[in-house]
């Protein structure tokens, strides 16, 4: 008999029936539930094969008719056994050739026979190539075929999921690392394929969008002035320069509130992005390049900028200030042209300026944090990671900077227009480092900096009021300060605290992810170079003595690490290290003391 879908034999019959299965264990059950597929006596249950029986010819002798369990056993078997019973049973729920019940089995139409036929060659066909492809990338190997696959990988190795088919079935951890070491192994990415920025989701393309025609309006004319907008070499974007006017300097800014503005389709795109992305590959602007191109200073013979003018008071402090739409003749040079002429009539006096400016900061406790900086960069497919050393001229620019900026919060202050401050609360501990393991235990104090809709003290900076505002073109921070400062100086009426509040907030959501995909995008080709080198060496500094382990930073890659710590290490000392693996889909590398 068949008791759901496994047969048994009759041991007694009571009230209830009592049937054995074939492991010998025992039940008892109601009549109603059981089917009879043969009175026996004496049945095998280990024994139920009867072979494979001419069941197609039975089925062609029986299409579209009904008989018996016995009268189908004898079509297809020859006779009415145990075993032939169970075969029967077997095909009918196969349900290929026969359908209905144990009691009623009926043949099937032939094109409803044809059609179950190549559904089921088609999925074998598929569980074939299946099984073939996992073997491909298991070993390793890929097939231009087997990329549509392996898509479901992509997006758990980006984050975008946290299922994978293909990962399931080769029992592999479905985590975007393993996903991304899998990608790796099989061929579906190449080893320098950089996945942080899409992870983190941040925007992997400049937006598309049309750009208005700049509106003609007065603007003062201060093109007689020098104006210098010195950056690093290469640089694409630029949007800052300086000029001096006597005692007064002038910080011109890349006029982009001009064309950008508040709830504009542009605004919401740079709002969106929050920044500009910079990686080592390439960079993803917040607004249509064709922005930058408009506005970039010294982009154009005559550049027009939103300039802001002020003078230095016997306390450094920045005073006397003006902010007007301008128009400029902008110089690009590099910080290291500009190095080699601080000593000239056209930089010594500002960098005089600009050295005051920063003696005052430093009295007023401003943090002086001493790392190595480098700057890595995608050549051509090869990986060139050059050291940032701390020039002067570099020093100069950022002071500049951050006059402008204190000018900004100071103005918006007087004036009562609203506008994102930067503001940073002051550590628990006042140092002021002269190692690098003081400015890396000094850096660990640090609370972070933030956006604030009222004035306040940025510590690290130095400034009682500070905003960000010469970078218009790659933070939306800046933007949204200019949009403000522009209304008030053009005689328009600035957006109310409430609605640049929201702005700052959802811009604010974003910048964490430019953060982090910048962060582990410069580490990721990091790791890449050193994957490169056969058995790199070199030196390192000892930031920091853990229990087990000694926190240490490589100069030449400004790369901080751990190493296992022996007794002799001291803060500060300088080591040599071996590089002995690096995971690339983990981030993480181990070297060894030489």
């Amino acid at each position: 008999m068949l008791y759901k879908i496994r047969p048994a034999v009759v041991e007694s019959v009571a009230d209830k029936i009592e049937i054995r299965f074939e492991d010998g264990k025992t039940k008892r059950v109601r009549e109603k539930d059981i089917s009879l597929l043969h009175p026996g006596p004496g049945v095998d249950l280990k024994a139920l094969e009867a072979g494979e029986g001419n069941v197609e010819e039975a089925w062609e002798l029986m299409e579209g008719e009904q008989a018996s369990l016995e009268e189908v056993a004898e079509l297809v078997f020859g006779e009415y056994t145990p075993a032939s019973a169970w075969g029967v049973w077997k095909l009918l729920r196969d349900g290929l050739y026969f359908e209905g019940s144990v009691r009623n089995i009926r043949g099937r139409k032939s094109d409803a026979v044809e059609a179950d036929k190549a559904a089921r060659e088609q999925k074998a066909r598929e569980e074939q190539e299946w099984a073939e492809f996992l073997a491909r990338v298991q070993n390793g190997r890929m097939e231009e075929q087997d990329r549509g696959r392996l898509g479901e990988v992509e997006r758990v190795a980006l984050g975008q999921t946290a299922k994978s088919k293909v990962l399931s079935a080769l029992n592999i951890a479905e985590s975007p690392e393993s996903a991304h070491a899998f990608l790796l192994r099989c061929g579906y990415w190449p080893e320098s394929h950089n996945p942080w920025p899409a992870r983190q989701g941040a925007s992997l393309e400049s937006p598309d969008l049309p750009v208005p025609p700049l509106e003609d309006e007065p603007r003062r004319d201060l093109t007689h002035l020098e104006a210098w907008a010195i950056d690093d070499e290469g640089n694409t974007d630029p949007d800052d320069a300086i000029s001096l006017d006597g005692d007064r300097i002038w910080v011109h800014v890349a006029d982009v509130a001009a064309l950008v503005k508040p709830d504009s389709h542009l605004d919401q795109a740079a709002r969106a992005r929050s920044a500009n992305l910079y990686l080592p590959e390439g960079m993803v602007q917040m607004l249509p390049p064709a922005v930058t191109d408009l506005l970039g200073l010294g982009l154009q013979e005559e550049s027009v900028a939103l300039s802001f003018g002020f003078r230095l008071n016997d306390d450094a402090e920045v005073e006397d200030i003006e902010i007007t739409p301008s128009r400029v003749r902008v110089r690009r040079v590099s910080y290291e042209e500009a190095e080699q002429r601080l000593g000239e009539k056209s930089f010594a006096p500002l960098h005089v300026l600009t050295q005051r400016y920063r003696q005052a900061r430093l009295a007023r406790n401003a943090a002086e944090i001493d790392l190595p900086e480098v700057s890595v960069k995608v050549m051509d497919g090869k990986v060139v990671i050059r050291p940032l050393p701390r020039l002067a001229s570099r020093q100069m620019v950022t002071d500049a900077m951050l006059m402008a900026g204190e000018a900004a919060a100071r103005f918006a202050e007087a004036n009562g227009i609203s506008i994102p401050y930067a503001v940073q609360p002051e550590p628990q501990e006042i140092r002021q480092p002269r190692t690098m393991s003081e400015s890396h235990a000094y850096r660990r104090l640090f609370k972070p900096s933030n956006a604030a809709m009222s004035a306040g003290r940025h510590f690290g900076l130095g400034l009682d009021y500070y905003a960000r505002a010469t970078s218009p073109l790659r933070r939306y921070m800046d933007l949204v300060v200019h949009q403000q400062l522009r209304a008030f100086v053009t005689g328009g009426t600035p957006l109310p605290k409430d609605r640049v509040t929201e702005r700052v907030a959802e811009a604010g959501a974003v910048g964490g992810v430019i953060r982090r995909a910048e962060r582990l995008s410069n580490l990721h080709w990091k790791l890449i170079w050193l994957k490169e080198q056969q058995d790199w060496q070199g030196e390192a500094v000892i930031l920091a003595l853990e229990e087990r382990k000694a926190v240490v930073m490589i100069p030449e890659l400004a790369l901080e690490t751990r190493i296992r710590r022996t007794d002799d290490m001291q803060p500060d000392q300088t080591i040599r290290l071996r590089v002995q693996e690096v995971d690339v889909p983990a981030q993480e590398v181990y070297f060894r003391r030489i």
